[in-house]
């Protein structure tokens, strides 16, 4: 079977608190991308024609943007790991994975690569989870792994893994994504993070969507000074006529939301940007209806 794990950007993110653990808590609000996605084919092996590479039940074939890690730490092989070992129905399979979505960014490619191969193993192999049973198996692969099960626009707690579906009409909206060369770790971006403390809803600031000039995020105050490139982005995007731009996540993509131009202004203005980077990620895309 064949997948296409899209990416995803936050709509303001808010880190309110240090927990015990050492994460954060946050608020934020997770909105799928369907426009830019890697791919991901997943086939059941009955044979031992495949049984080439890593603990022999498992090939894995990467193409498109190379990922600094081997194939046993890439997250997809990590939830195929964690789920046989639960589930001894599940058997070998052979898998290709083309990465089209950039690492670094702030769109959590590899959270729904793993998501995604969640959903391929439970329906190849009749496990009859329900997404909220996949949602708990990703967990532990990363916070916002459980958005990617559901896939829908999310209010997001906790580390992001306490989610809350809301109506979120943004149809006929257009999105420009601009992924510059240079990445932003996470580690990095928490670096000097200053705490917004208790009580915060995102949703009151947004109102949903009601007043986006008070949806900030916070790593922006942390990355913009060492990645000045990622500042000027966002600049280059409201300048554009975009009503709103912000980096998403923890950097170091930066997109802009555009409404509907008549007058062909935005086309011009964002032809112009296409020059500028033309070296970078871009994708310019308009929302849709949300996938179930």
């Amino acid at each position: 079977m064949i997948l296409l794990p899209n990416c995803k950007i936050n709509l303001g993110l808010r880190v309110v608190r240090k927990r015990e653990d050492g994460y954060h808590d946050l608020e934020t609000i997770f909105v799928p991308i369907y426009g830019l996605h890697d791919e991901l084919e997943v086939e059941r092996v009955q044979n031992t024609e495949y049984r080439i590479q890593t603990d022999n039940d498992i090939v894995f074939r990467q193409e498109g943007i190379a990922v600094d890690c081997s194939p046993e730490d890439n997250l997809i092989v990590k939830c195929y790991r964690r789920m046989k070992a639960k589930y001894p129905q599940i058997g070998d399979v052979k898998v290709r994975f083309k990465k089209n979505i950039p690492f670094g960014a702030g769109l959590g490619g590899g959270s729904s690569d793993a998501a995604h191969m969640a959903i391929a193993l439970n329906e190849l192999f009749a496990l009859g989870l329900s997404k909220e049973e996949l949602a708990a198996e990703v967990t532990p692969l990363g916070a916002d792994c459980p958005f990617f099960i559901y896939n829908v626009p999310c209010y997001a707690e906790g580390i992001g893994d306490r989610l809350t579906p809301i109506d979120l009409d943004l149809k006929g909206i257009r999105i420009v994504l601009i992924k510059p060369e240079e990445g932003v770790s996470t580690k990095e971006a928490y670096s000097g993070i200053k705490l917004n403390g208790e009580g915060l809803d995102i949703l009151d600031d947004l109102g949903v969507l009601g007043n986006l000039d008070k949806c900030i995020n916070d790593f922006e105050a942390t990355v913009f000074p060492k990645h000045p490139i990622i500042a000027d982005i966002k600049k280059r995007l409201l300048d554009a006529g975009a009503f709103y731009a912000s980096m998403s996540g923890s950097g170091s993509t930066v997109f802009g939301l555009f409404k509907n131009d008549p007058e062909g202004r935005t086309d011009a203005n964002l032809a112009m940007l296409k020059q500028q980077f033309a070296s970078m990620v871009l994708l310019d895309d308009t929302f849709g209806e949300w996938k179930s």
